[in-house]
C-alpha cells in the first residue's frame, strides 16, 4: 500500500486546486508538502489553462495548525548541546521562499481558511489575494507556548494591525475567530463553512481569462456575492476587547508590558487564559517579539523573511524550541524548565544573539 501524498493535486476547470492532507495532524507542514506546494505554484504559473488557485486543507478541523515542530524538535540543539542539524535551515528557508512566493504569486490565490489556522497555516494563508475565513475559524500566533516566534511573516502582519493588537497576539499567543481576522487584516471575506463548494463550483463557472487583474476582480466578486450576513458572524474578541488591549501594552519598555499583561484581574476569561499563556511561554520569546516588531516597522517582506529566518535557525539552536516542544507534544508535560527562567533574567546579549546572522550571506539573500 503505497503512501498518500501530503499534498492533493486538482484541476477544477481553470481552478489548480491544492490540498493540505495530513487530516490527522491538523495538515501540519511537513518539508515535503512544501516542496510539493512550491513546485505546483511554478508548474501552473506558466500553464495559461490555470488562471486562479485554491488552496485547502483535507478535512473540515483545519487548514493548517502551523510547521511539523515534532520533525523540527529531532533536529534542534538543546541548553546543554546546542546547535541545530542543516534540517533547521532547510525547513525555514523552504517554507519562508513559499511563503513569499504566495504574497507575490501574480495569479489569483484563494484559501479557504476554515476551522484552525495557525503558525505556517498563517503564513500560507496571509499572502494570498483572497483570504476567507469561516464561522468555525480559530488562528493564532501561540509560539511563545513553544520557544519559536511569531514567525512566516510575523513582524510583518502583526505590525500591520489595528493599535497594538499584534503586540498582544504575539505576546500571548491569544486565539482570534474569523470576525477577529477581518478586523485585523487576516482575511478579506467571511463566508459559511457549509458553501466551501458552492464557491469552488462558482469560481470554476467564471469566464476566467489570460487576465490576471481581470481574474482577481471577477474572483472577489464571487466571493463577495457569498458572504455570511454580518448578522450571523461570530462574536469578536479584538475589536471588543480593543480599549483594553490598547491599556495592557501601554507601556514603554517590554516588561513594563509584560507585568501589566500578567497582573490582569478582570473577569474576562478570553484575557485571562491570554494572561496565563504568556506567562507560561519562553521568556526569550517575548523579548523577540518585542524587538522583531520594533525593528521590522519600516522592513520589507523579504528582509522581515530574511531577519526571521535567522531567528528561527538560532532558537532552534539555543535550545528554546527543543524544550518547547518537549513539554507541549513529546513527554506533555507541559511543565517546560525554560533557560533563561524569567523575563529578567534574558540579558542584552541573549537577544541580540538571537538576530545575528549565522551565515556570510542569507539562503533568502535573492528575495526582492
Amino acid at each position: 500500500m503505497t503512501q498518500e501524498s501530503p499534498l492533493i493535486v486538482e484541476r477544477q476547470g481553470p481552478i489548480g486546486k491544492l490540498t493540505l492532507n495530513l487530516p490527522k495532524a491538523h495538515n501540519a507542514l511537513n518539508l515535503e508538502m512544501i516542496d510539493l506546494m512550491a513546485a505546483q505554484l511554478d508548474e501552473w504559473e506558466a500553464d495559461d489553462s490555470i488562471a486562479c488557485i485554491w488552496i485547502e486543507g483535507a478535512g473540515d478541523k483545519a487548514l493548517c495548525a502551523g510547521g511539523d515542530v515534532v520533525a523540527l524538535h529531532k533536529a534542534s540543539g538543546s541548553y546543554t548541546e546546542q546547535g541545530a542539524g542543516q534540517f533547521v535551515e532547510d525547513f525555514f528557508t523552504r517554507e519562508y521562499r513559499l511563503d513569499y512566493r504566495i504574497h507575490t504569486y501574480p495569479k489569483p490565490v484563494v484559501v479557504w481558511g476554515s476551522g484552525i489556522v495557525m503558525g505556517g497555516g498563517i503564513g500560507i494563508m496571509s499572502g494570498a489575494s483572497h483570504r476567507i475565513v469561516t464561522e468555525t475559524t480559530r488562528m493564532a500566533m501561540p509560539e511563545i507556548t513553544i520557544g519559536l516566534f511569531p514567525d512566516v511573516g510575523g513582524s510583518w502582519f502583526l505590525n500591520r494591525m489595528p493599535g497594538r493588537t499584534g503586540l498582544f497576539l504575539g505576546l500571548t499567543g491569544a486565539q482570534f475567530n474569523g470576525t477577529d481576522a477581518l478586523y485585523c487584516g487576516m482575511a478579506d471575506r467571511l463566508l459559511p463553512a457549509a458553501g466551501k463548494d458552492d464557491l469552488l463550483a462558482g469560481l470554476a463557472a467564471l469566464a476566467l481569462t489570460d487576465d490576471a487583474n481581470q481574474n482577481h476582480v471577477l474572483v472577489s466578486k464571487a466571493i463577495q456575492s457569498r458572504e455570511l450576513p454580518a448578522a450571523d458572524q461570530p462574536a469578536p474578541n479584538l475589536r471588543t476587547h480593543y480599549d483594553v488591549i490598547q491599556e495592557l501594552t501601554d507601556g514603554a519598555t517590554l516588561p513594563e508590558v509584560y507585568a501589566t499583561i500578567a497582573n490582569y484581574s478582570g473577569d474576562d476569561k478570553w484575557l485571562q487564559r491570554a494572561s496565563a499563556t504568556m506567562l507560561a511561554g519562553c521568556p526569550l520569546t517575548a523579548w523577540i517579539v518585542w524587538e522583531q516588531l520594533r525593528r521590522a516597522r519600516h522592513m520589507s517582506l523579504a528582509d522581515v523573511l530574511r531577519m526571521e529566518l535567522a531567528l528561527a535557525v538560532n532558537m532552534c539552536n539555543n535550545g528554546q524550541v527543543k524544550e518547547g516542544v518537549r513539554a507541549l507534544l513529546i513527554d506533555k508535560d507541559r511543565n517546560p524548565q525554560w533557560q533563561p527562567a524569567t523575563l529578567a533574567e534574558v540579558s542584552r546579549d541573549d537577544v541580540e544573539g538571537c538576530f545575528s546572522m549565522p551565515w556570510a550571506q542569507s539562503p533568502l539573500a535573492d528575495l526582492k
